[in-house]
């Protein structure tokens, strides 16, 4: 069910006399509108205080929600001896997104005597269930508690008002105050500092891991981690793919090919050739017209890159690497301004339009003069039509695409299509859409038509495709007549075939060349293709993987095996990788298991490195060894490539280093050491 027009708001009177009410930023759809720009306060302001300890307790958990990254739910019992920071956030909103580097900054900076837990009070139908929470969970990165908070329980309790939140308790249980917005970690290091010290004097504050945290995310990883764009051209064999959970840009052929890698694969900021250059998690891409250049929205970082497609060299073109704290007034020099997560790109002539979704705003780039400025909207989040910049306001604009005399958007967070002229002072107007709080999965006529949090769009045949994100389907918009119609998807899931039947997940950007439409189905990790022709889905098989390998630097999980007691003598290493039921490993990549020996002189191989490619469900070596008596530690690191069952499509690659404590002794009954390395279910 959709909820109300606005969330519950029932502040408790005592929240309202808390030590400090820090506002800087305007948070999503729930509370102020007024864009994240200037501080209205700051702790430095504030007169001094010899104690940041609460006085009044904090309520306790609502029984019964879910809880994730926990083994069990946690009490604020659990949490005594810590500070606590609750974080009111919902996925969908990108004030919450930009909050996330500070909170990971400030549980680096205070270990164990900290302890977030992110409160999910989804805005959106679809952001009340586990499966769509786990998804933005693993997408952000967040490693620490997160309540489900469907019904919003959690934030009736706390009083929450707007997204995101923070309510901060101290040790001993007691409430210190609370903070709408951005600017997170300026405003509460130093609360935090000061509420550590004194209770750490006073000998009350802890410093131990928490002792219910659940491991982390497996390390298998899907070729692509959710893709974000797509671009493609008429005529050209050749996709681009955001593969933006590896922070990186792919290459293909039509037929799937992967050609070349441009990224790291680790976040970063850097320009350069494609081995060398770094994004962080882009959102949109576009084709310039002569197809020389791919503009790239590198979101996490606040700019506007440029990949030169015969050099493979990224530099960067618009924004510094900053979140934008001031709007620019007039045309300004693009690459020493501000930005605010770019999303959306869209190329027209000289001019590259930009969807500026942490400002709500539309902006334009020239690409001659190398100056960039506000196109559309005043920066407060809503739905109001009027002239571009003096009255239209938007909603966390994404998706954008263009004809020759318009431009058309969606705004995620008012489920809305928009369009505005590409010349003169003309008027932003909705052509689906109509409210911040209105969204559902309906065809119609203009105000009829729903859609729910919707991220890209393309254009073909004068039609506007739609990626309904949060219903996760794929919509069609004839933008003259605002018939809102459904082209293909039904229910949230991975199936192939005709368009009713066809199933994504969470679906964002599009493109559309030479009768296909090419989609970016994110939460499935893959590349999907829709025929309007035919009405048939279909997965875009991607060959040549081993180009996606995951880079040699990065991090491997450590698996610790049994120990094994067996006989010295010349004999046989048994190994066996072997993927889950209901998987098979994948020919197409070449799989390596790296083999090491802590004591060449008690357990000596035979073998070091092994290879295979191969599409049975499992594998096994004999790798020679000579074994002596004394006591080794084997250590495997494995880089596996395999492939779900009747989803050829959707492949994984594991990266796990598994150590073996072997002990040789004479009499052991064991003649043999056995080492079986199994993949993980994903």
């Amino acid at each position: 069910m959709p909820r109300p027009a606005a969330p519950p708001r029932i502040i408790p009177p005592w929240l309202l006399l808390l030590p400090f009410l820090l506002l800087f930023a305007a948070a999503c759809s729930g509370g102020r509108s007024e864009p994240p720009l200037t501080r209205e306060s700051n702790v430095a302001d504030q007169p001094a205080r010899k104690s940041w300890a609460g006085s009044e307790p904090a309520p306790p958990f609502p029984p019964g929600l879910t809880w994730f990254n926990v083994q069990r739910p946690l009490t604020l019992e659990d949490l005594r001896g810590r500070i606590v920071l609750l974080d009111f956030w919902t996925a969908g909103c990108i004030n919450c997104q930009h909050i996330v580097p500070d909170l990971l900054r400030l549980e680096a900076e205070f270990g164990n005597r900290l302890v977030v837990i992110g409160v999910h009070s989804g805005k959106y139908a679809e952001e009340h269930e586990d499966e769509t929470i786990l998804e933005a969970i693993r997408r952000l990165g967040i490693t620490h508690p997160v309540i489900n908070d469907a019904d919003f329980r959690t934030w009736t309790t706390y009083g929450a008002r707007a997204w995101p939140t923070l309510i901060l308790i101290d040790p001993a249980g007691n409430l210190v105050g609370y903070h709408e917005g951005e600017g997170v970690y300026p405003l509460f290091q130093p609360i935090l500092t000061a509420l550590a010290a004194e209770f750490g004097e006073r000998g009350l504050l802890r410093d131990d891991p928490l002792p219910v945290l659940a491991p982390g995310a497996p390390a298998a990883a899907a070729a692509l981690a959710y893709p974000s764009a797509v671009a493609a051209a008429p005529g050209l064999d050749r996709l681009y793919i955001a593969d933006a959970g590896n922070h990186r840009i792919v290459e293909t052929s039509r037929s799937g090919e992967v050609l070349r890698v441009f990224g790291t694969g680790q976040p970063g900021f850097a320009d350069g050739a494609p081995g060398e250059a770094a994004f962080r998690d882009p959102q949109g891409l576009a084709l310039s017209a002569d197809r020389a250049t791919l503009y790239v929205a590198d979101t996490r970082n606040h700019a506007v890159r440029a990949i030169d497609l015969a050099s493979g060299e990224t530099r960067t073109i618009a924004g510094t690497g900053r979140q934008l704290t001031r709007l620019p007034i007039g045309p300004q020099p693009a690459r020493a301004t501000d930005l605010a997560s770019p999303w959306g790109l869209v190329e027209a002539g000289s001019r590259l339009f930009v969807t500026m979704a942490g400002v709500h705003q539309l902006w334009v780039l020239d690409l001659r003069a190398g100056t960039i400025e506000v196109f559309a909207g005043t920066s407060r989040e809503g739905i109001d039509d009027g002239p571009r910049r003096e009255m239209a306001t938007l909603a966390q604009p994404s998706g954008i695409t263009a004809d020759s005399a318009s431009l058309y958007g969606v705004d995620p967070e008012s489920s809305s299509v928009r369009t505005v002229p590409l010349d003169g002072d003309g008027e932003v107007t909705t052509l689906v859409g109509t409210g911040l709080f209105d969204y559902g999965d309906r065809d119609g006529i203009g105000r009829q038509g729903q859609l729910q949090h919707a991220q890209g769009i393309a254009l073909a045949d004068g039609l506007l495709y739609i990626a309904d994100t949060y219903n996760h389907r794929i919509r069609i918009l004839d933008p003259r007549t605002r018939q809102l119609g459904t082209a293909a998807g039904s229910t949230r899931g991975w199936t192939d075939g005709v368009a009713g039947e066809a199933r994504f997940a969470e679906p964002s950007g599009l493109a559309f060349a030479d009768g296909l439409l090419y989609i970016a189905d994110t939460a499935n990790h893959l590349i999907r293709t829709f025929d309007p022709a035919t009405g048939q889905v279909a997965t875009l098989t991607l060959t040549n993987i081993a180009l996606l390998r995951p880079p040699a630097a990065g991090a491997l999980e450590t698996r610790d095996l049994p120990a094994q007691t067996v006989a010295p003598g010349a004999a046989n290493l048994r190994i066996e990788v072997a993927a889950p039921p209901g998987y098979h490993l994948n020919a197409l990549g070449r799989s390596t298991l790296e083999l090491a020996s802590s004591n060449p002189a008690v357990l000596e191989l035979g073998e070091h490195r092994l290879q295979w490619q191969s599409d049975e469900p499992a594998v096994a070596f004999p790798v020679p060894v000579i074994l002596r008596p004394g006591e080794a530690v084997l250590t495997a690191a494995l880089s596996a490539y395999y492939c779900r069952e009747g989803q050829e499509a959707l492949c994984f690659i594991a990266r796990i280093e598994f150590r073996l404590p072997v002990r040789i002794e004479p009499g052991a009954a064991a003649a043999e050491p056995r080492l079986s390395l199994p993949l993980p279910e994903r």
